[in-house]
C-alpha cells in the first residue's frame, strides 16, 4: 500500500522529495522529517500539490519562509508544500506580489521605487504570504494596513477568490486565514505611498539597528513567541479595570499594579508587552534542554544548538504557568505549532 502511494504521488507530483528534514526549512532549526516535500513555484503547482494530497488522502501543510513555525520532532506523515511562487510587479504605488516573495525583498524593492509604508518590516524574515497570514506587525505598524487585495485558493471548490482588505478580518497578529484553513494565500496586492527614497532608507536603517540591538539575532528562533496583551480601557484612572482582549485575560489586580507600577503606563497605552512580563517574572535565561528564554529579549525562545520541539513546548508551558501565577493573565502563542 505504501509503495503504491509513493508511486502515485511521484506520478502526480514530479519532483516531490521524500523524508525531508523540516528543521532545514525553519528559522528555529527544529523539526522532524516530512514524509513528502514539494516546492511549488507557481500558482498551478500549488493547486496541483494540494489536489494530489486530497486524491491520496494525505494531510498537508503549507510552508512559507518557516519563520513563525515550530514543527514537531516526530515525522509528519503527509505532504509539506513549500510556497516558492515569487513573481513581483510594482506599478506606481501598487505592489503585486505572489505569496512566496521574501518579505525582505519586498521591503528592498519598495525603497528602490520610493514607496513608503513598508520600511518597518526590514529585517523580518519570511514571505509576504506568511506575513499576511499572521498580520505581521512591528513598531506600531501592521501588514494588514497596507493590503488592498488578497488572492486565495478556496479548497472548498478549488476556485480562485479575491478578498478585499475588509474581508480579511485583520486584527492584532491575526487574520481570517488563521481561522479558515480552506483559504490558501496565492498572491497579495499592497497599496503604498510615494516617498523620498533616501528618507525611507534612513528609516529602514533605524529600524534595523533597533532590531539588532534588542533581538537575539545570533541564535535560531521563531521571533516573538507570545502576543502582547492588548487592552481596552473603560475607566482610565482605574487601570485595574482594563479588560484584556488577547487570550481573554482577566483583570490586572491592584496589588500587582502596586508591585509592578510600569504596568499602569502600559495599560494606559493599551498594550502590555509579553516580554516585559516574562522579564519581570525572572525567566530570562531559563533553559529546558537547548531551548532558552533569550537573555536579550524575553519574548524570544532561542535554539542554543540542539533544541527539540518538545523542549520549546515545555518551556512555553512553563512561561505561561509562571506568568499566570504572578500576574493573573494568560499569554497566547503567536507562533504556529504543528501539528496543531
Amino acid at each position: 500500500m505504501q509503495r503504491k502511494k509513493q508511486k502515485k504521488i511521484k506520478n502526480l507530483l514530479p519532483g516531490v522529495k521524500e523524508n525531508v528534514s523540516l528543521k532545514d526549512y525553519t528559522t528555529f532549526k527544529i523539526g522532524g522529517k516530512a514524509k513528502y516535500f514539494f516546492v511549488a513555484k507557481t500558482k498551478n503547482e500549488i493547486i496541483k500539490a494540494i489536489k494530489a494530497s486530497k486524491q491520496l488522502n494525505l494531510p498537508f501543510f503549507i510552508l512559507g519562509g518557516g519563520s513563525n513555525v515550530l514543527f514537531s520532532d516526530k515525522e509528519f506523515e503527509g505532504l509539506v508544500i513549500k510556497i516558492k511562487n515569487e513573481k513581483l510587479e510594482i506599478k506606481n504605488c501598487i505592489i503585486d506580489a505572489e505569496a512566496g516573495v521574501p518579505l525582505s525583498l519586498l521591503v528592498q524593492k519598495a525603497q528602490q521605487h520610493s514607496l513608503s509604508g513598508l520600511g518597518w518590516a526590514v529585517g523580518i524574515p519570511g514571505t509576504i504570504g506568511g506575513a499576511v497570514y499572521g498580520n505581521a506587525s512591528a513598531f506600531g505598524k501592521a501588514i494588514g494596513d497596507l493590503v488592498k487585495q488578497v488572492e486565495v485558493l478556496d479548497l472548498k471548490n478549488f476556485k480562485i477568490r479575491k478578498l478585499l482588505r475588509k474581508e480579511c478580518n485583520f486584527k492584532y497578529k491575526d487574520s481570517i486565514f488563521k481561522h479558515k484553513k480552506n483559504l490558501i494565500i496565492v498572491s497579495v496586492i499592497l497599496r503604498l505611498k510615494k516617498g523620498n527614497k533616501e528618507k525611507i532608507k534612513e528609516k529602514m536603517k533605524k529600524f534595523l539597528r533597533i532590531r539588532r540591538e534588542t533581538q537575539p539575532l545570533n541564535y535560531p528562533s521563531a521571533g516573538c513567541i507570545f502576543k502582547n496583551l492588548k487592552s481596552q480601557i473603560f475607566h482610565p484612572p482605574k487601570f485595574c479595570k482594563a479588560k484584556f482582549v488577547a487570550g481573554k485575560n482577566p483583570k490586572i489586580k491592584k496589588h500587582i499594579l502596586k508591585k509592578f507600577p510600569e504596568l499602569a503606563s502600559f495599560i494606559q497605552k493599551g498594550e502590555i508587552p509579553a516580554g516585559y512580563l516574562i522579564d519581570k517574572a525572572g525567566l530570562k535565561g531559563k533553559k529546558i534542554g537547548d531551548a532558552m528564554v533569550s537573555e536579550k529579549h524575553a519574548n524570544f525562545i532561542v535554539n542554543l544548538g540542539n533544541a527539540k520541539a518538545k523542549d520549546v513546548q515545555k518551556l512555553i508551558a512553563h512561561v505561561k504557568k509562571k506568568i499566570k501565577k504572578i500576574f493573573g493573565v494568560e499569554l497566547k502563542e503567536e507562533i504556529t505549532i504543528f501539528p496543531y
